[in-house]
């Protein structure tokens, strides 16, 4: 009897072989799937995320920005999203002046009107053309409602601004000057920039400024330069061209009833340099002499 009952039992669990057919033909009929052409559903560019799209804008100069606003009106609310306006780089050339006045003559402006508040990091690089140096100083007019933290004027070739009447230039880089009030970092090279408007500089922003650094400006005396030393206490980083510097000047950065400064950066003539005989190692500063500019004077 037990023996009947082992395998009666034997006969139960065995499986079916019948059960097990319908899982052969399921995933044969998965195996088969891929053989059907299936089209890919169209990317929705206009669908994506604002701060996705914020990152992809941040790359795009002011042109390319402009032409993508009008593609939707996703992108038309991005383009005016005052994150995007925080840190802007101007770039200037003939070509990008051209297409503004001919396709969107008030863009800037209207840009300007809207986010001057938002403005911190401002720089323009310019080509050699006057029509580009032109527009960086009607740019730089409109900028009364602004607080700008730092600013660069770079000339990718000459001579740029020095094209430019040095009246203009002046006077549409002193509203910046005086209205921001908050400047920490400013970079000018081959500019017409002068010692009084380095005077109003220091009026409106000797609490502030911490980094100055000029190249090629030839209406800038050692006078101007140790004004700005003199009542720019926060000063910490100063970049010159050798030409500006005067004994008086030397001295007076080498002393510590002056400036606290941290860096000194000297483009210079480096064997003058060295007749200047002028000591800096009792004061807490680095005195760098650019490599570049040692090669070049040497050859």
């Amino acid at each position: 009897m037990k023996r009947n009952n082992l395998a009666v039992v034997n006969k139960i669990v065995q499986p079916s072989p019948v059960l097990k057919q319908p899982k052969l033909g399921c995933s044969s009929s998965l195996r088969q799937t891929p053989t059907c052409s299936v089209a890919a559903p169209a990317a929705d560019w206009g669908g994506l995320p604002h701060h996705v799209m914020l990152q992809v804008f941040q790359y795009l100069s002011l042109i390319d920005r402009a032409r993508a606003s009008s593609v939707c009106r996703q992108w038309n609310e991005v383009f005016h999203i005052p994150d995007l306006w925080r840190k802007f780089e101007f770039e200037l050339n003939q070509s990008a002046t051209s297409y503004f006045q001919s396709t969107h003559p008030d863009l800037i402006q209207q840009i300007i009107k809207r986010h001057a508040a938002h403005l911190q990091y401002v720089s323009f690089k310019v080509d050699s053309s006057i029509e580009s140096a032109e527009a960086a100083c009607d740019i730089l007019s409109q900028l009364v409602n602004c607080s700008i933290q730092t600013l660069g004027l770079i000339s990718t070739a000459k001579p740029s601004f020095m094209n430019v009447s040095k009246t203009y230039f002046v006077s549409a880089l002193t509203v910046v000057f005086v209205n921001s009030k908050s400047l920490s970092s400013i970079e000018i090279e081959d500019t017409p920039v002068d010692d009084p408007s380095l005077k109003i500089l220091v009026a409106n922003n000797s609490d502030t400024l911490k980094l100055l650094e000029m190249s090629s400006c030839p209406h800038v005396s050692s006078d101007g330069i140790l004004c700005v030393a003199d009542h720019c206490q926060g000063l910490r980083e100063l970049a010159l061209n050798y030409y500006i510097l005067s004994d008086e000047l030397l001295l007076a950065l080498s002393s510590e009833t002056h400036v606290n400064l941290e860096h000194l950066r000297i483009d210079i003539v480096l064997h003058l340099f060295k007749e200047r005989n002028i000591c800096f190692k009792d004061r807490n500063m680095d005195v760098e002499i650019p490599k570049n500019s040692m090669e070049s004077t040497q050859r």
